[in-house]
This record gives C-alpha cells, sequence and structure tokens, in this order.
C-alpha cells in the first residue's frame, strides 16, 4: 500500500507538472496568434508555439482552440507580455519573461521569488544588455559532428558550438532565420532534440557554495510561477548546486 501511494502521488504531481507545460504552451500559442494571425505559414511565432506544443503531445484539438480563441472564433482570456529584469545573488543578471492577465499579481510574484532568495528585481534594461536574442537548435552528444556542421553552414546559420564535456552540439542563429534553418536542417534528416528562439548571457558568472543554491532556489521558484514563461540568467552553476 505505501509503494502504491508513493506511486499516486508521484503521478500526481507529473500530471500537474504536465497541466502547468501545457498552460504556458497555451499562452505562447494565445499570444502570437492574436499578435500574428492564426496562420503558421504566414506566422512564424505562431509556428513556433505550435511545434513546441506538439513536442510536449498537445492534442491537434487543443492547439486549434487556442488559436481559435485568440484569433476571435471563441471567447477566450487576453494575456499580455511583460518582461522582469533583476538580480540573483552572486551579482547574476536574471530575465523573466511573463503572460499574464492580472500584472499586479505577477509582479507580486516575481518580486517576492526575487527578495525570498536574496535578489532584487531592477529596472527594464537594467541587465538586458548582457543577453542576446538568438535562434538554437540542440543535438545530442552522439550526432555526427562534421554531419551537422556541414548541414547547418549549408542552412545558413551563424555558429556552431561543440560541448567537450559532453560533446552535445547547438546550432545558433539569427531570430530571423531560425525557422529556415530548422527547416532546412530537418529537410535534411537533422532533428534537433530542443529548438528555439531564446535569450543566450554573453558572459556567464560562475558561483558555487551557499550562493549557488540560492540561485536555484531562486530560479526554480520563478520557472513555478504560473504567469512566467521563460527564465534567462548568466549563472555559471556547479552540479551540486542542483541536488
Amino acid at each position: 500500500m505505501g509503494r502504491l501511494m508513493k506511486i499516486a502521488g508521484h503521478k500526481g504531481a507529473q500530471d500537474a507538472k504536465r497541466g502547468k507545460v501545457f498552460t504556458k504552451v497555451i499562452r505562447e500559442i494565445s499570444v502570437a496568434a492574436r499578435a500574428g494571425g492564426g496562420d503558421p505559414k504566414a506566422n512564424p511565432r505562431l509556428r513556433l508555439a505550435m511545434d513546441k506544443a506538439l513536442g510536449v503531445n498537445m492534442s491537434r484539438d487543443v492547439i486549434d482552440r487556442a488559436v481559435k480563441k485568440a484569433t476571435g472564433g471563441l471567447e477566450g482570456v487576453d494575456y499580455e507580455e511583460i518582461r522582469y529584469e533583476g538580480y540573483a545573488p552572486g551579482g547574476i543578471a536574471v530575465i523573466v519573461e511573463c503572460m499574464t492577465e492580472n500584472k499586479v499579481r505577477t509582479v507580486a510574484d516575481v518580486r517576492h521569488a526575487f527578495s525570498k532568495h536574496g535578489g532584487n528585481l531592477g529596472t527594464d534594461g537594467s541587465v538586458a544588455f548582457m543577453f542576446k536574442k538568438v535562434g538554437v537548435l540542440s543535438f545530442p552528444a552522439d550526432a555526427n559532428e562534421d554531419a551537422i556542421t556541414e548541414a547547418a553552414i549549408d542552412a545558413g546559420a551563424d555558429d556552431i558550438v561543440v560541448y567537450p564535456e559532453d560533446g552535445a552540439i547547438d546550432v545558433i542563429t539569427s531570430p530571423d532565420q531560425f525557422q529556415a534553418v530548422k527547416d532546412a536542417m530537418e529537410k535534411g534528416g537533422f532533428i534537433p532534440e530542443q529548438a528555439a528562439v531564446t535569450m543566450r548571457a554573453e558572459n556567464d558568472i560562475a558561483v558555487t557554495g551557499e550562493t549557488a543554491e540560492h540561485v536555484v532556489k531562486m530560479l526554480d521558484m520563478l520557472e513555478d510561477l504560473d504567469d512566467v514563461q521563460n527564465v534567462y540568467h548568466n549563472a555559471e552553476l556547479p552540479q551540486e548546486a542542483y541536488q
């Protein structure tokens, strides 16, 4: 009975996590469709959001319903995009991207996460200059480096990064060329494990010990907020900080 209860509890936690992922993806679809229309062929941001939804096993019906709500076909909620910037312990720069229908609630929740773990919320532009918006296509360690490099260059990628610690590969693009590069590489049989337009820090800052633990706790708390879509930072964290 004890084992059954543990399994049930684990399943409940997994279901809750999956539900939170679905909520975030649906908000991204809604904002993208409202901003650029409901046709993914003419709206790259919507196409990317729909690909993300399919990647987490969201059904086509749910995706289509979210698009219809955003474009006026069904009654829905209007979400607003907001970005917050600030610092975690150790001078770590943090950007938090949110989608919300209640800004007062969202800023209170984000501010609480920063202050609870020794960080502080900053003003617009206070850390954004430390980051660059890029497209990233990630491939696993056992991928063919030479073949991926050749395909990425032919597709128009800006850079290829190979990580010596595990051999994983990132193909870097400009945001504007991300979809074209992704399509070209997938057509050539190179399917990335993950693909997204994201923010990357120009330079990382190494933190260790208790500082690293506080940074991880703050980032986790931000990630768990319902209104938060993405959290970016420039911390170089030791593996033990996650344990």
